[in-house]
């Protein structure tokens, strides 16, 4: 049991209430289509992807990480820098996952499985991102972004513009709050030569790029409410997602990261629950 929570502390795994409510948005979007149906074995299938794939990239962060955190007082009391899992152990944790992943996908559909490798190398090759280009909170983005559009082919089978634009939802809001984020680690990224948009640019202009990605975000949820039969608790989620990444904007300032957990998780947190609760609630009513 112990083992068991020391695993799930390294993948954080409370953060996957960031992506599972647009993933859970998608699947039930595609629901909708007069050919499918609410399977709830395949729902089952859809939220082990989403474990399965989180788990390894996580893992293979903190893995891949490791030297670096030990020398980042912020991550110094990580699992592996702290001695609590060995290095090869989370590596087999990480291979695990990832094969759990794939053929998890192969009893979804064959466009699935034959996607599996592709969003397996976008949410692994993020790791290696910040050695090389301060984009790397861009790969972050693109990786969970995959999760709406994956969960719509799981039901689906075929692409679609609706999961596109839930996609790009996520994408401009998670690269958003990942550039806030990393404004705590500006200095000791220049110290370790790793590349991050807050350590090339400064706060302040990291802080407006994360404004413009966040209203380009917003403007992408008010599309979607736009384009589909939105009823009024699409449109009051809609609002809610809106407001609360504007409010996450007034907790940070650039002489002031205090309150950046609270914008990080807490604010986006509640967001993405909110925003995913109403609109699935609003499909079915």
């Amino acid at each position: 049991m112990r083992k068991l929570i020391n695993y799930s502390r390294l993948v954080k795994f409370e953060h996957t209430i960031f992506a599972l409510p647009f993933a859970l948005t998608g699947f039930f979007f595609a629901t909708q289509q007069e050919t499918a149906n609410l399977s709830i074995k395949l729902l089952i299938l859809v939220l082990l992807c989403m474990i399965f794939a989180r788990n390894a990239a996580m893992g293979f962060n903190r893995f891949l990480d490791r030297e670096y955190d030990k020398l980042n007082p912020r991550t110094a009391f990580r699992e592996i820098p702290a001695g609590i899992l060995e290095p090869k152990s989370v590596l087999f944790f990480v291979i695990l996952n990832a094969l759990f992943f794939v053929i998890t996908t192969w009893f979804i559909n064959s466009l699935c499985f034959y996607l599996s490798p592709v969003a397996l190398f976008v949410i692994l090759f993020y790791s290696y991102t910040k050695r090389f280009t301060p984009l790397c909170h861009f790969v972050l983005s693109l990786g969970l972004a995959i999760a709406p559009m994956g969960a719509y082919l799981a039901v689906a089978g075929k692409f679609d513009w609706l999961p596109l634009m839930l996609s790009l939802v996520v994408f401009f809001w998670v690269s958003g709050f990942d550039i806030i984020y990393a404004l705590q680690d500006e200095e000791i990224d220049k110290n370790l030569n790793l590349k991050s948009i807050p350590s090339m640019s400064g706060k302040k202009q990291a802080l407006d790029m994360a404004k413009i990605l966040h209203i380009t975000s917003a403007i992408f949820v008010v599309a979607v409410a736009v384009l589909t039969p939105a009823g009024g608790l699409h449109i009051a989620g809609a609002i809610t997602f809106t407001g609360l990444l504007a409010y996450q904007h007034t907790l940070v300032k650039p002489n002031n990261l205090r309150k950046v957990n609270l914008a990080f998780f807490t604010t986006n947190g509640i967001a993405s629950v909110i925003y995913g609760l109403f609109v699935i609630v609003d499909l079915f009513i």
